[in-house]
């Protein structure tokens, strides 16, 4: 008798999708270890490995382009035209070739964050579609205008096709969708003990005077690190293999440890808008210091987001960039809304898959 078996497929776009959909894998596998997992992504697997304890089975597949980017704020619109319409052209073969896998396979039920090909997919291999996300690529694609409208157009028809959306927090309305639930914060939880973390980095400093920058899987080429030195008692931790050595920066090299990781033993998390690293910090109540950034359509909810929902400073690329890192001496500003939000999403879609996928194999 085959296992139970999840297919995860999760859009090419940097390390933000690929973070959330392994942390929701990752609870799926604590709920019910005989579910067999599959990932269909480019993601690398070290990644999905740091969040996944477990055995799953890695399928190195592309069935989007999500924006072509050099760095995590530079996009370049006509090669990411070109490639959709790569995509596009061989929708119809992508279709056919995964839905013979996931026959083949016994797949039960598939979860997608989020390639717009993929309830198409679904349809052909007669397996139910769900998926999660905060935005849709219609919705970035449409901002932009021009050649990009009959894209968007054509990629909202494949989102019709979905069984059900998990809608995550700091979203846009997503209408395309025709079943959504709106669901909790997503993400993974810390490993080691504050304790063990800083003894094996030598990280002296009050957690306050502690900055983590995270620039997601893209990273940024021109991160001004020479600033660090205004700030020769602050701890500083970046995962950017690049960076120069400095006595107060800390460069993790180790891949089995994430930023999620070091988010409890710091003050502040500087980063560029992009849901995972905002909905991790979020859920251990860590402050964030986010760039602007302008022309990408999920930014200004994501900012708006953290302006409701957490503590916060916004500044502008000038000030990251251009200007001496000032924005360190201020207090971050409270959240607008004292509520607080929901941060068991991971746990409450690994629930549902659960349940599907036992009804299914009895």
């Amino acid at each position: 008798m085959s296992r139970p078996t999840l297919y995860l497929a999760i859009t090419n776009h940097g390390f933000g999708h690929a973070v959330r959909a392994a942390s929701i894998a990752a609870e799926v596998q604590k709920l019910d270890p005989e579910i067999l997992l599959i990932l269909a992504t480019t993601a690398p697997r070290w990644l999905l490995e740091s969040y996944i304890p477990g055995d799953f089975i890695y399928r190195p597949r592309a069935f989007d382009i999500g924006v072509v980017q050099p760095d995590s704020l530079t996009m370049d619109f006509d090669a990411t035209l070109e490639a959709l319409g790569d995509i596009r052209d061989r929708a119809a073969q992508l279709v056919r070739g995964e839905a013979d896998f996931l026959k083949t396979n016994q797949v039960d039920l598939i979860l997608g964050d989020i390639p717009p090909l993929l309830p198409k997919i679904a349809k052909a291999a007669g397996v139910d579609c769900w998926m999660t996300s905060n935005f849709g690529w219609d919705f970035i694609y449409r901002a932009w205008g021009g050649e990009f409208i009959e894209q968007a157009d054509w990629i909202a028809e494949c989102f019709g096709q979905c069984d059900r959306l998990f809608r995550l927090p700091m979203h846009e309305e997503m209408s395309a969708f025709p079943n959504i639930e709106d669901v909790g914060l997503t993400g993974g939880t810390p490993k080691l003990p504050e304790a063990e973390l800083c003894d094996r980095f030598d990280l002296r400093a009050r957690k306050e005077k502690t900055i983590l920058l995270s620039f997601g899987g893209l990273g940024l080429a021109t991160i001004p690190y020479d600033n660090l030195k205004d700030f020769p008692d602050w701890n500083f931790i970046t995962f950017d293999r690049h960076a120069p050595d400095l006595p107060n920066l800390r460069i993790v090299r180790d891949r089995t440890l994430r930023p999620v990781d070091f988010m409890p033993i710091c003050g502040r998390v500087v980063s560029k808008p992009g849901y995972s690293t905002f909905a991790e910090a979020m859920r251990l109540d860590v402050p964030i210091v986010t760039l602007t950034r302008e022309g990408f359509a999920e930014a200004p909810i994501l900012v708006e987001g953290i302006r409701d929902r957490s503590e916060h400073q916004i500044i502008s690329p000038v000030e990251f960039f251009d200007e001496p890192w000032t924005f360190l001496n201020d207090e971050p500003r409270a959240p607008r809304c004292p509520e607080p939000l929901d941060k068991r999403g991971s746990a409450t879609i690994a629930a549902e898959v659960v349940r599907a996928i036992g009804r299914r194999s009895r």
